[in-house]
């Protein structure tokens, strides 16, 4: 039986009890699979593509990592942070070359590297647009790598860009962790973040990838463990 691994930071994340209702995507991702592939979220809260690697959570991944499994990149939001030089990666040159990393794990050990863009923070230009730098150049580095490379892409910071501009800028608000104070004991002082998910953001943004995975000839092998093919 394959394995599917998420490799990414805390918008995929497993979330524990204390941060709830806050949620990854990665939470939801097996509820479109059927029994015959597992997904393993190594997604950690706080990590960039350099911090992951630094950590040896790729190595980890590579004690389990079995011929015919997958890996899911994800990264971005925590690449950006400047002021965090353990964190940060310029998207031109180190970002870049952290990917590369991921996809010749992967390959190296027969598996299939699948690279995802950022999904979106939610953010909206004065013209009431998801702002397209809401996650700054790195969705576009992501794209670049996945075309000089010949790996798959899932555009997921497009496809959550599309997914804020159907709702707009107040719906889109239920997706994320708005909260007013006293809302959730573990956010007693309240919280207004536009870049973690609550419950039914993580949830869609789990369908989203689904969709993307159902959608691109690449992963024909993977498509066949969806629950809802054409999804």
């Amino acid at each position: 039986m394959p394995t599917l691994y998420i490799a990414g930071d805390s918008t995929a994340a497993q979330k524990g009890g204390g941060e709830k209702p806050m949620a990854g995507w990665g939470e939801f991702l097996q509820e479109h699979f059927s029994p015959d592939i597992a997904v393993d979220n190594r997604a950690i809260n706080g990590r960039s593509s350099r911090s992951f690697l630094a950590e040896g959570r790729l190595e980890d991944i590579g004690k389990d990592f079995r011929r015919g499994d997958y890996l899911l990149i994800q990264f971005g939001h925590n690449d950006q942070k400047v002021e965090d030089p353990a964190r940060y990666t310029d998207p031109a040159t180190e970002y870049r070359r952290n990917l590369l990393t991921f996809i010749e794990f992967a390959r190296s050990r027969c598996g299939y590297p699948v690279l995802l863009t950022s999904v979106s923070r939610r953010r909206f230009t004065a013209g009431g647009e998801p702002d397209p730098l809401a996650v700054g150049l790195y969705p576009e580095a992501v794209r670049e790598v996945a075309a000089q490379t010949g790996t798959p892409l899932l555009d997921i910071f497009a496809s959550s860009q599309q997914l804020y501009r159907v709702l707009g800028v107040d719906g889109s608000r239920q997706l994320f962790m708005h909260l007013p104070a006293n809302g959730h004991p573990n956010y007693p002082q309240g919280i207004t973040d536009d870049t973690h998910f609550c419950k039914e953001g993580a949830a869609r943004i789990a369908d989203l990838t689904a969709g993307a995975i159902s959608q691109s000839a690449e992963l024909a092998a993977l498509q066949a463990y969806l629950r809802w093919p054409g999804l």
